[in-house]
């Protein structure tokens, strides 16, 4: 063509350039993504705090202990492990601490309610008609079932037996009531009930209180 000139290879060397080019655009750093601006949760708003002390509460009212907790020489052996309650037929029990209940059913021909708190101390309640059932969330106080039958060591009177462990270690549920001062076993008042009450002198009073 007039005018034209052809030059050889010009059209490979074009290519090749493109093609070079297309090769660093693409291996280019690419800047990150901004993260998303931070959102004012505003004057009120606070973040939660570690979860505070677990509270404990007699799972009956009035708490009337007439068999205290005698640990076992080994973990096999023969002992209390627990405190037998003074109660009535048909009386309510009720959570002695916020947690989960994890067992609620019968051992041994005997309702047993069994809750798991939050500080790894799991309670017992035997001889118990569950209202609750395993899994149910339950708070401090709330009804888990009735007292029906008794517990052997109290024929023929009624008692609550009342449990406590820790790291499948047994220990005495009512050292959970805080705050008590020392323990004294003394004779209970009621004359048809078999064993001792737990009276304590609470650090606030100067004269014994039931607790």
């Amino acid at each position: 063509m007039a005018g034209m000139w052809a030059l050889p290879g010009l059209g490979v060397l074009c290519a090749a350039a493109a093609v070079a080019g297309g090769a660093v655009a693409a291996g280019a750093p690419t800047s990150a993504p901004s993260p998303p601006p931070a959102v004012d949760p505003g004057p009120g708003a606070r973040a939660p705090g570690p979860p505070g002390p677990v509270r404990y509460a007699a799972p009956v009212s009035p708490l009337s202990p007439v068999r205290g907790f005698e640990p076992p020489p080994t973990p096999y052996a023969a002992g209390h492990r627990g405190v037998d309650l003074a109660v009535a037929p048909g009386q309510a029990v009720t959570a002695a601490a916020d947690g989960t209940v994890t067992f609620a059913g019968a051992v041994a021909g005997r309702g047993v309610v069994v809750i798991s708190s939050g500080d790894g101390v799991r309670t017992e309640y035997e001889p118990v008609r569950p209202a609750a059932r395993a899994g149910d969330r339950v708070a401090r106080r709330d009804p888990i079932g009735v007292v029906e039958g008794s517990h052997g060591d109290c024929a023929p009177s009624t008692c609550l037996h009342w449990g406590a462990r820790r790291e499948g270690a047994y220990f005495d549920p009512l050292t959970l009531l805080a705050p008590l001062g020392p323990v004294r076993l003394l004779p209970w008042r009621d004359a048809q009930a078999r064993g001792c009450a737990c009276r304590y002198t609470a650090r606030s009073r100067s004269t014994d209180t039931w607790v």
